[in-house]
């Protein structure tokens, strides 16, 4: 069989099924609603004691104003617990030492909790930070985090509904505005946190806990079976273990707890790898269990829906191989097949983070740049992102890496593990750059905007990739 009877077949399926994920995305935005929350039910005459876990391991750089902004939290001090579940084995030690003596100087019941080895790693030092922990509740914030004061006030009520298992709130980005990376890598979660997270809660549907900026009961964490760390991904695994327990989940979007999102492109693809990789070691894990749960349908289909949403960088990265040989056989083809699938990929991503942002209420201009940026960013990920998918489908859980945060610097300690060939889709780039000569010589003006969206994407993350690696 000739190359070309195969490949513009293969093109036009892969194209179609990412032109589903394009009609999943529509489907959430025709249920998105977004309006200001009612104030939250004050607090019952019984105040419960809340056990604040803060995980760090190797934090140098933000541990004290994480551990501060516990201690300003608004909750009475005799109802309040601080746990630094501390694995450093760096200079990290002797500021968590510092700043946890300040703050029982001031009559927190705060301490540091350290282990002999980082088993289980995060999902590790959770688990056993909960065998001393007095809390009915436990919050949790990963390091780079800064809460509001008010943040237990205004979640806790939640949980006056007994059925009621976590509180999640929004999360915020700190240093949004650095560069266009950032606003980019920002966009991106915001299409999560405001439209996904959302729709989810408010369709009576699975959502997750995100690891931080979160409160549990502590009922719920152990009538789930408690963290486990057979997954890169121990906040999924327990969200959806604890939701087919019979617990309900809460989002609260209007409370928002900033953090950082990674500075650059070499933190940005360690981060995404350990989420792909953990989704899918989740879905793995717990996907027969949801499909033959007694859920509704509905119920199921989102969470599958959700656990394997990462699939979709596989077909990315088939397209853009596809794609350049694809053009050739263009001209048989009608041209609506291509241009109609094409556009509704393409047109369902810009909506669903167009409305997003004017959600929170970003100025149209930098919506604009913002989206354009997080899609190009999106597609240039899909290289790393197809690793982490193949990963997380072969045996063994593998290494959980911290995410590095800004000023962490570029010394070995902080250096995050280099996920693929650096720069290895400037290939790609080159392989777009020949796909637009040939387009412009078969005068197929209308894949141009397309060959160009994958061209610079594949150049921008090829690049930021490679400039990373050298300064490395």
């Amino acid at each position: 069989m000739e190359l070309e009877t195969i490949v513009f077949p293969a093109y036009a399926a892969t194209l179609g099924l990412l032109a589903l994920y394009g009609v999943h995305r529509v489907a959430m935005l025709a249920r998105f609603r977004w309006e200001e929350e009612s104030e939250a039910a004050p607090l019952a005459a019984h105040v419960p004691k809340v056990t604040v876990q803060l995980p760090v391991f190797n934090e140098r750089t933000v541990a004290a104003r994480l551990i501060q902004a516990a201690g300003e939290l608004e909750w009475p001090a005799d109802r309040l617990e601080i746990q630094v579940l501390d694995d450093s084995n760096d200079e990290t030690t002797s500021i968590v030492d510092a700043e946890v003596r300040r703050l029982v100087e001031r009559g927190l019941d705060a301490c540091v909790i350290r282990r002999s080895d980082r088993r289980g790693f995060k999902a590790g030092a959770l688990d056993h930070g909960l065998a001393t922990a007095r809390g009915e509740f436990v919050c949790i914030f990963d390091a780079d985090f800064v809460p509001d004061p008010d943040f237990l006030r205004r979640l806790m009520p939640s949980f006056s509904d007994p059925k009621v298992g976590m509180v999640q709130a929004r999360w915020g980005h700190a240093n949004r505005e650095d560069n266009l990376l950032t606003r980019a890598e920002s966009t991106l979660l915001d299409g999560h946190f405001v439209i996904e997270h959302k729709v989810r809660h408010d369709s009576g549907l699975f959502f997750n806990f995100n690891g931080t900026a979160g409160i549990w009961r502590r009922a719920a964490i152990d009538a789930a079976g408690g963290w486990e760390h057979d997954t890169l991904t121990e906040d999924l695994d327990l969200s959806y273990r604890a939701q087919l327990a019979g617990w309900k989940f809460v989002y609260a979007p209007m409370v928002v707890a900033p953090a950082e999102v990674p500075p650059d492109i070499a933190a940005f693809k360690s981060q995404q790898h350990r989420w792909a990789k953990g989704s899918v070691q989740v879905f793995k894990k717990l996907g027969w269990r949801i499909l033959t749960s007694k859920e509704p349908l509905s119920v199921k289909l989102e969470a599958l829906a959700h656990l394997t949403g990462n699939v979709g960088y596989p077909c990315v990265l088939l397209l853009a191989l596809l794609m350049p040989l694809a053009i050739h056989n263009m001209p048989e083809y009608p041209a609506w097949m291509h241009v109609g699938m094409f556009f509704v990929c393409t047109i369902s991503v810009v909506m669903f983070y167009e409305q997003s942002q004017r959600a929170i209420g970003r100025p149209f201009g930098r919506r604009i740049s913002d989206i354009v940026a997080a899609i190009v960013l999106g597609i240039g990920m899909c290289v790393s992102q197809t690793r982490a998918v193949i990963e997380g489908l072969l045996p063994g859980t593998g290494v959980f890496v911290r995410t590095p945060k800004k000023g962490d610097g570029r010394s070995k300690t902080y250096r995050a593990i280099w996920k693929g060939l650096p720069g290895i889709e400037l290939v790609l780039a080159g392989w777009f750059g020949w796909a637009l000569y040939s387009a412009v010589e078969l005068e197929l003006w209308g894949t141009l905007p397309f060959l160009l969206l994958f061209f610079a994407s594949f150049a921008w993350v090829g690049g930021m990739s490679l400039k990373s690696f050298v300064r490395g």
